[in-house]
This record gives structure tokens, sequence and C-alpha cells, in this order.
């Protein structure tokens, strides 16, 4: 999705667009700035004065164990950098205190530890992205004089700002003179000042912004706190943490526009929303540049145009159309799941597409999820289009009665679902509303989820090794705003997905840190870091990897793994998910009649009683699990990840037979034949153009084998085979060549 973002910066670049900037001396003062920043600095001159009356003596501790001076309230981590050394105070972005991220310019409190992080950290990254989204929100209030909203820093990387213009639209002749105003600001080496305020004083504080003022309402409890950051003319209510000053922003570019809604919702507010990219230093500017430009090139959009794959209508926003090429491709890729299903012990069903709104109300998703849903009025009923799966999947499950001897069942669907995605949101093939997926639900006793979820992870791992991704695991926890179900079953599933996880990853549930303590792995940022290094000391075996925790994003019915997948430009992709749901069994009354054995340890933990009225009977678990996720978006993934070239096993133009001259065309249709019979995608090049051209030709279409048909290859029945990397590869039988191309296919071969 960042990588889409940009594509119209790196066209712009390709084009040398300039624009002239405007005199930003000649641009009037914005009217609020005088009285923002009055209030600002009578409640800072407080602050100081509180923090000096505090000092004491406290001690930190940095990673190496080794122990530093500093008084609390006064001593700043970027003291502690400078005393160390100059340049490592010019190179640090964010510190971390007692594992929290902390400004480098926030006084510290007490004792702690303290470890100073540079660009390189993921962590490092994000801060310096949303400290950029504060230098250009200041360049927006400078040069455009409008109320801002949000600015946060995106997860690919870069950031954006939205703000009210007063109905001017932001266009690319802006781009300049925001980027001058950045400039402006950089330059001044403003450093960031973390303000803590009450609620009614920053209310006040941005009573002549509704968005600001909105936000700061909802969000901060009466009688609550919040924190307040300036950077020279700018000041904006955030959480922070931040870099030490604007100076550290040493590169920066504006790189798209758009309109959003306030909070994302049509009812509200249309806003003007700016994005940018900045670097702590020019190089990494310029090799970002290149990147993009690379990024550009293989655009699924790009290579489903230049290859006749698919393509998109302003009469169906957010809906693909896939020509014949596109449909090979797509349905290659259900029919590789489908063969796996059938391997791994799955049954493929099918569901209705529209569902009376009740359904939603009783799965839940009505109250949580109705304004993304298609919604249909039908005999004065409402009724909506499926935005997923499992609530079919519930009342397949619940139509029969089950045994533990049924467990697990594994229902698979790849049934069309249409979500009501914003318009601004809408991406090529990554965010669309009409979509498949390789859904499928696992119904399961508790004592199955371990080794159920063991197996999907590696179904995923099978599937992820094909395509040639690596892949990384991330434990999303319970949201406290936002969820469903009693506290204990969450915990109950959170742990178990985390024995899951650990067992995959060859990762002790609990491990022996440097200070001699047992601890269990948890996946937080101090938890990896340590037991890293536990591992570079070769106290304990190397894992396949180290999975990572993600707090507070489960959905609202259960704890998920989230899987995020690497392709070859080191870019991230959220594809697949493994989510554990104790709810919906809950719901839908869902059953099965437990073992004797089963039946007696409940009893004795004392959760007899069995579930509505049946004492032998008790709640299956179920698991959510997509792998490719939405079909639509790994192959826009899967596009940009091979650059158009296809593995010869997916490919749809895998064969092309070219022969030298036209008295050789009849043979070449019987090749070409042999090779459509065998279920390969081939064509036969009959034209005109001398033997070169049509070889050039098929090369630049991306067929993965060019089979040269003359007079020598029709008398011993055989083809002189080419690929499109150039290779030549010989004269062979055209049976030979069959078998060969049919065990790549089989395999899937990354070769070809």
């Amino acid at each position: 999705f960042f990588f889409a973002i940009f594509r119209r910066f790196v066209v712009n670049m390709s084009k040398k667009v300039a624009a002239k900037g405007v005199d930003l001396k000649s641009l009037p003062k914005a009217e609020f700035l005088d009285a923002r920043n009055a209030k600002f600095e009578a409640l800072w001159q407080k602050q100081q004065e509180e923090y000096t009356a505090k000092a004491q003596n406290i001690k930190i501790t940095m990673p190496d164990k080794t122990v530093r001076e500093a008084q609390s309230w006064v001593t700043t981590p970027f003291d502690i950098a400078l005393s160390i050394s100059k340049s490592l105070a010019e190179k640090v972005i964010v510190a971390k205190v007692d594992e929290d991220l902390w400004d480098l310019g926030r006084p510290l409190e007490k004792d702690c530890s303290l470890e100073l992080l540079d660009f390189e950290e993921p962590e490092a990254k994000k801060v310096f992205w949303h400290s950029s989204s504060h230098v250009l929100g200041y360049a927006m209030e400078r040069y455009l004089n409008c109320k801002l909203s949000i600015g946060p820093p995106l997860e690919g990387g870069g950031f954006f700002y939205e703000a009210d213009t007063d109905g001017r639209a932001v266009a690319e002749d802006d781009y300049s003179s925001l980027e001058a105003a950045c400039k402006e600001l950089t330059g001044q080496k403003a450093p960031f000042q973390r303000l803590v305020v009450a609620k009614d004083d920053a209310v006040e504080m941005f009573s002549y912004n509704p968005y600001k003022a909105t936000i700061l309402k909802d969000k901060v409890p009466e009688g609550g706190f919040c924190t307040v950051y300036k950077c020279g003319d700018l000041i904006d209510p955030c959480r922070g943490p931040h870099i030490f000053n604007t100076n550290r922003v040493k590169a920066l570019a504006v790189t798209k526009n758009s309109a959003a809604y306030f909070q994302g919702k049509a009812e509200n507010a249309s806003l003007q929303r700016v994005y940018g990219i900045a670097f702590p230093n020019n190089d990494l500017m310029k090799q970002w540049k290149q990147f993009m430009e690379q990024a550009a090139q293989n655009d699924h959009r790009n290579v489903g145009k230049q290859q006749s794959l698919w393509m998109f209508h302003e009469f169906a926003p957010g809906c693909s159309f896939f020509y014949p090429h596109g449909a090979r491709i797509y349905n290659t890729l259900i029919s590789f799941i489908k063969t796996q299903y059938r391997k791994r012990g799955f049954d493929e069903v099918m569901t209705p597409n529209v569902y009376h709104h009740k359904l939603w109300e009783q799965s839940g998703h009505w109250q949580h999820y109705s304004e993304n849903m298609f919604k249909i009025e039908i005999e004065k009923e409402i009724h909506s289009l499926k935005p997923m799966n499992c609530p079919g999947h519930m009342l397949m499950f619940a139509s029969k009665n089950h045994s533990y001897r049924d467990l697990p069942m594994r229902f698979a669907d790849f049934g069309v679902l249409h979500r009501n995605e914003l318009s601004g949101s809408l991406q090529g093939l990554t965010r669309v509303r009409r979509f498949q997926q390789d859904d499928a639900h696992i119904f399961m006793r508790t004592d199955q989820i371990e080794s159920e979820v063991e197996s999907a992870l590696e179904f995923v791992q099978y599937v992820y090794d094909i395509f040639g991704f690596q892949f990384y695991l991330n434990l999303s926890t319970r949201n406290p705003e936002k969820y469903l179900g009693d506290l204990s079953v969450w915990d109950d599933a959170e742990s178990r997905l985390r024995k899951a996880m650990c067992k995959f990853c060859n990762i002790p549930l609990d491990f022996v840190d440097f200070e001699d303590k047992t601890v269990p792995y948890d996946g937080s940022p101090g938890c990896i870091k340590t037991f890293k290094k536990l591992v570079e000391l070769g106290k304990y075996e190397k894992p396949l990897q180290y999975w990572v925790l993600n707090p507070h994003d489960a959905a609202f019915y259960g704890p998920k793994i989230d899987i995020q997948v690497e392709d070859c430009m080191k870019r991230k992709h959220q594809c697949a998910t493994i989510q554990l749901d104790f709810i919906l069994p809950e719901r839908f009354k869902l059953s099965y009649i437990m073992s004797p054995q089963e039946r007696e340890a409940r009893e004795a933990a004392g959760q007899g009683g069995g579930v509505d009225g049946v004492a032998a009977n008790t709640r299956p678990v179920v698991v959510h699990r997509a792998i490719l996720g939405s079909v639509e978006r790994s192959l826009a993934v899967l596009t940009e990840h091979w650059a158009g070239k296809w593995p010869f096993w997916i490919s749809p133009r895998q064969v092309i037979v070219v022969p030298v001259a036209h008295e050789h065309d009849e043979y070449a249709n019987s090749v070409r034949q042999k090779f459509h019979d065998a279920g390969f995608y081939t064509d036969a090049d009959l034209g005109d153009n001398s033997l070169p051209k049509k070889v050039r030709n098929a090369q630049l279409a991306q067929y993965n084998f060019i089979l040269v048909t003359g007079s020598a290859e029709r008398e011993n029945g055989t083809v002189a085979i080419r690929t499109r990397d150039g290779g030549q590869h010989g004269e062979k039988k055209v049976e030979e060549v069959l078998s060969w191309l049919e065990e790549l296919r089989s395999t899937h071969s990354k070769e070809h």
C-alpha cells in the first residue's frame, strides 16, 4: 500500500515536475498562532519550574550494565548521549527508558535503564517519520493557513497530515512551497518540547480548531491530562515521542495529496491529505527514490496493463476485471490451495452471498462492522452482501449434531465477499470492495488447539516457501476497549496461541535471562532482545524466527496470529491470519458431545454441567484461517514480488512455439497442440517477423519457454529450447520436454 501511495511521486520525478515556490516571507501569519503560542509558553514555564524543584540524583543503567549519574527532571537522554560522544548524540533518534519509548529531550524521572536507538531500528524509524509529519504540519499551517487534523506515520514508511484548507484543493504545484516551508523549520533547529497539560487547558489551546478539539474531547477523559508538543510555531496535541530537534530531518519530500474524510467517516468534513517521506540524510533519500522507481516499474497495475491481466473501471469502483490471462493466474492460485486442502483434510463448502441482518446481529458483526457492509432491502427487510464467511459456516455446523469423534472439522470456502471500503482507500488489487479469500474455519476440541494452529503455521510455511516469501509472525492480543466475552477465556486463548507459536518457532516457553531469572517468552521488544543475545552466546538454539507481540490489535471476538510476508524488495505485506475464536461458538450455540474423559475432566475442574441444558455437550473452539487472505491482494503482492516474471507453474503464458519459416508452421502447430493437450498454456507465433524478432517478442511477453522449430526439429520430432532470460537449453524430444515441464509444474518449481 505504501508503495502504491508514492507511485505518483515517482512519475513526477521521471517527468521532472517542478514548480516555483512561494516567497514564505510574504505569507500572512495565521490568526490563531499568537494566542496558541502564548498559552503554551505560560504552561511551559510553569512546568519547567516544577521540574527544577523536583530534581534529585538518580542512576541510569546502560545496555552494557554501566551506570551513569544524572539528575531527575533535568537530565535528558540526549544529555547522556552527548556525554558519551558527539557522534552518538547526532545519530540517535529516540530513547528507550525501562523499555518505553522516550523523547530525547524529555527529562528522566527516576532510576532507570536507558537505551539509545538510531534510524536502523524499526521503532526509531516510526518515531522519525512521526516527527517529520509535525514538520509537514508546520508547513501546511505556514503555507495553507489551514486547520490541522491528524498526522500519523505510515506502517510502510513515510507519513501524512490532514487539514481543513477552507475549500482550497492542494495540487502538485504546491509541493515545492510546502517543501520550502518544511526546510524553513528544519533550518531553525527547533526543539521538540513536550508539555503535559490538563484536558481543559488543551481544549482551550485548540479551541480555534474543531478537529483537534473534537479529538481531545473524545480521547482525553474528564479531569485527565494529555501531552502537547511544540516545534517552531507548530503546537500539536500528540502522545509522542519525538526526535531531539527539527534539524534531524535532513531530507524531506512531499509525495502525494488526496482528499479524506475527518476520522474516515463520510458524514464528516472533507479534508486535504498531504503525504511525505523524510530521512536523516540525503543518501537515504536518493536510495529511496531509486527504490521507488523500481517499485513503480513493477507496480501490479502497470504489469496488469502491459500483460493484459486485469483492468478497473469507474462504473465498478473497487472491483477488478480479469482478462483471460489474468483469470488463468487467479484460477491456478486457487487450484494450488485447493490441492493442498485435499491433502490436509479440508472440505470445501459453498454458502450464500446475501443474508438477513439478523444473522449479523447474532454474530456481533452488525454492532461492530455494519458500516462496512453493503445493505439491501428485500421485501422491506434489511439484508446485506456477506463481508466474511464465518457466520455462514457457524450455521452449517449448528445444523447437525456432532460428537467429539467428528472433530476437527475443517470448512473451506472461496465464496465472493463484498466490503464497503471508502472510495479514498481503494488501491488497485490491494484494497477492493469485491474479492475472494482462501477462507477456512476449523471446529475443534480444546485439546486440539495447539496441534491445529501448528498445522496451520506449517501450511503457511509451505505456501510461502513456494512463493519465495520470508514471513513474520505477530501475536495480536485483546483490545481492552473493544472485545466480547470473558477475560479468562481470552487469557486462555492467548496462552494457547503463544504455546503453538513458540513450538513452531522452536522457542522455549520460558528461558533463563542474564540475571538467572526464569521469564516467559512473550514477544515484547525487550524479551526478544534479551533472548537474541542469549542465542548469540550459544545459550539457546537459534529459532526459526522470533515472533512478535502486537498488543491490543485483536478482532473483537478473539486473539489472532497475523502473518506479514516480505517480498524480494524487502517490503512487508499483511496477507495470512490465524484467529482463535471462543465467542462465535457461544453466540451460535454450537456444541458437540464430549468424550467420557473430557466430561470427567471438566467436572473435576468444576466446569461440568454441559451447555444449553445438555450435560454431555460442550462448545467447540473455532480457528479462522487464511493463507493468501484476499486472492486479489495476494496477486498484487506476487506480481510485484516476481516483477511480472511469473514462475512456470502459475504463468499465464507458459510456452510459445516459434517456427523458423512458414514451411515449418504445420509442425509448429502440431507441437503447440501437444503441449496444449497436456494442459500447458501454449501459443504459436506464425507471423511474418524474423526469428530473432519473434524470440524477442516472446521474451518481452514473459513466455517461460520458447520452442523453436525448423527442418531438423521437424525431422527429429524435437524442439530447440530457449527461455525468457536468454538461456538456450539445446534440442530435445517433444516427449522429453513435456515430462520436464510437467515436473516443473507439479513441484511448483522456482526455476523458469
